[in-house]
């Protein structure tokens, strides 16, 4: 009989695993990244010896989060990742340059050569980006200030693995530059700075017509070995040349964070990612060499130890600098804590290069594997025993909405927009869904008698659950722009049926909101606005009658300014330019009422 394809059997073994550990840690309530883990370290070559060939597998499982970091860049548009260009490279690089001297000064005191401490200390400064995104996803607080502190530090750590790497042969005992490595080094950054043009450039002018033509023929499935054709590309793109393949997709993603297309990648992308990131998780399990553990116990123990506990204190400092919110630092703190994948690279290089010996290497990669092995443990211990201390001054927990509804309004959002709605609908008997996502908000409206659900209504999941799909109406009224977006986009896409009214912020946010079709909407404090500068027009002599008929100008002014700039509403300088042209037309008009109310007077 035919033996089965050695691929077809390992398949089987970490399908196998996973469904056996994940329910099982997820049901003691350790969580999905423990139970793979466990499922690696049983049938790898410390445990069960079911599989053998762990580095193969860790390169390949590594493109899990090459697939995250591509649907991370996703939710970034360009100007968003502008905004954060400060703290990616401020407090980035303070992450990293003090908790590489804080540990390569420990390294030194206990006598390690200042190269080997240099290097330990570059490499374990690194945190695991699948963790800490996967966690900080999992529970929706990437758009937190701590979640926004942590991704900031994330991304400049994918960044900083590049001059790292760079380092590694300059660190070598037996490192020599001459004129013609130079000269090669010079071209190599020539070659890296056009793959990064290329991509820039393709990203902007030739994905969007591929995706176009793609999505015309209407196969679902080319559209989806598309998705993943481009990811995989540009990964091989960077790591061809010798940088980061998830900083590479993550590039990628962003360049596409604006496309019409972003939705149907997400989607297309999503269960791959999943799968590989628990390939990742197993791969890692796998990794850790027990044997080391039990030749150097004491050694290996203290480097673990030193890692969590003096990084831990360094990033603790940089979160209450960065003011990062008490009740999330602890999180934020052991995320960063631990060491990371991109540490295997570096310590695998720096052997390659002769930079460490193969024990030193053992040992910080498997006290890299133990940090990212004990670090999910400890998120348990801190959810269970910590934070409850911290929710004294924090939200309560709640329990997302999980029973079906059924009313044909629903609401996102309960702020003082939300709630007049609200609170007018129930007075006529018109029975809402109110769905918010902030639990002492919820509470305090709980205490004064209305019932709000607990939930992220840019959930796709959360929306339908609210009953989105069968409302008539669904009204935006969160209190944050780039959401109040996403839902609209969400609602367009799966809902619509349900006519949508929103919030707007500002104009900008006015000009978006219309750009998705958005016909019932109105600005935030407008009308408030044009009903005090009523009550001013009066303190200051006019009469009721000509006050009301002021504003009333202004208001069918002001849309129609609103509607003739939404063709340019992007162009800075049109945008200025029309402004002041309706501004003066404004004025003009106003001075013409005033003189012909001076004519109509009688004498």
């Amino acid at each position: 009989m035919e033996h089965a394809p050695t691929w077809l059997v390992n398949s089987f073994i970490y399908l196998s695993a996973a469904v056996i550990a994940v329910p099982l840690s997820q049901a003691l309530g350790l969580g999905s990244i423990i139970g793979y883990l466990v499922a690696g370290i049983a049938i790898g070559p410390w445990g069960l010896g079911l599989v053998t060939n762990v580095t193969d597998i860790l390169h390949f499982a590594e493109f899990g989060v090459v697939l995250m970091l591509f649907l991370v860049g996703l939710e970034l548009e360009p100007k968003r990742l502008w905004s954060l260009r400060r703290p990616i490279f401020g407090w980035g690089s303070a992450q990293v340059i003090a908790c590489a001297a804080a540990l390569a000064g420990l390294g030194l005191a206990f006598g390690y050569d200042w190269r080997i401490a240099l290097i330990g200390g570059l490499g374990l400064a690194l945190s695991s980006t699948a963790i800490a995104l996967q966690v900080l996803g999992e529970r929706n607080l990437l758009r937190t200030s701590g979640g926004q502190a942590g991704f900031s530090i994330l991304l400049f750590q994918d960044v900083a693995a590049i001059p790292i790497l760079a380092l590694l042969p300059l660190l070598a005992a037996s490192a020599t530059v001459d004129g013609g490595e130079s000269a090669n080094r010079w071209l190599e950054t020539l070659r890296i700075m056009a793959v990064i043009a290329a991509i820039v450039v393709g990203g902007r002018f030739a994905i969007r017509p591929l995706f176009r033509w793609i999505a015309r023929s209407k196969t679902p499935e080319i559209f989806t070995a598309t998705s993943l054709l481009l990811v995989v590309g540009i990964a091989s793109l960077m790591q061809l040349i010798g940088l980061s393949m998830a900083l590479g997709a993550f590039l990628a993603g962003v360049l596409l964070a604006e496309s019409e297309y972003r939705r149907e990648l997400e989607t297309n992308i999503e269960p791959f990612k999943g799968l590989l990131l628990g390939l990742f998780f197993i791969a890692v399990g796998m990794s850790i060499d027990f044997g080391v553990l039990a030749r150097f116990p004491l050694q290996m123990a203290a480097i673990v130890l030193a890692l969590l506990l003096l990084k831990g204190l360094v990033i603790y400092l940089l979160a209450r600098l960065m003011q990062v919110p008490f009740q999330e630092r602890p999180l934020l703190t052991l995320l960063l804590a631990q060491g990371g994948e991109f540490a295997f690279v570096v310590f695998q290089a720096a052997a390659n290069e002769g930079a460490l010996n193969s024990q030193t290497t053992s040992l910080l990669i498997g006290a890299v594997a133990l940090s990212m092995l004990v670090s999910p443990l400890l998120l348990v211990a801190i959810d269970r025993w910590l934070l409850p201390r911290y929710a004294k001054c924090s939200a309560p927990a709640m329990a997302e909405i999980s029973e079906p509804q059924d009313a044909e309004v629903l609401i996102a959002g309960f702020g003082r927009f939300g709630q007049i709605i609200a609170r007018i609908l129930e007075a006529t008997g018109q029975h809402c869904t109110v769905l918010d996502h902030n639990a002492e908000m919820i509470e305090a409206a709980r205490r004064f008698g209305y019932q709000v659900f607990y939930g992220d209504a840019t959930r796709l999941d959360l929306l339908r659950t609210a009953g989105a799909g069968q409302a008539r109406v669904l009204v935006v009224a969160v209190d944050k722009p780039a959401q109040s977006l996403e839902i609209v986009e969400l609602a367009r896409e799966h809902f619509p049926q349900a006519t949508i009214v929103a919030r707007a912020f500002d104009a900008p946010h006015w000009h978006k909101l219309r750009d998705r079709g958005v016909q019932l909407l109105q600005r935030e404090l407008y009308e408030s606005s044009l009903l005090s500068a009523h009550s001013v027009l009066e303190l200051l002599g006019h009469s009721k009658a000509a006050a009301e008929q002021t504003i009333r100008q202004f208001r069918e002014h002001n849309l129609q300014m609103l509607e003739s700039m939404r063709p340019f509403h992007e162009d800075q300088a049109k945008l200025i330019s029309a402004a002041r042209e309706s501004r003066r037309q404004l004025e003009e008009q106003l001075a013409e009422q005033r003189r012909q109310t001076r004519q109509d007077q009688p004498d």
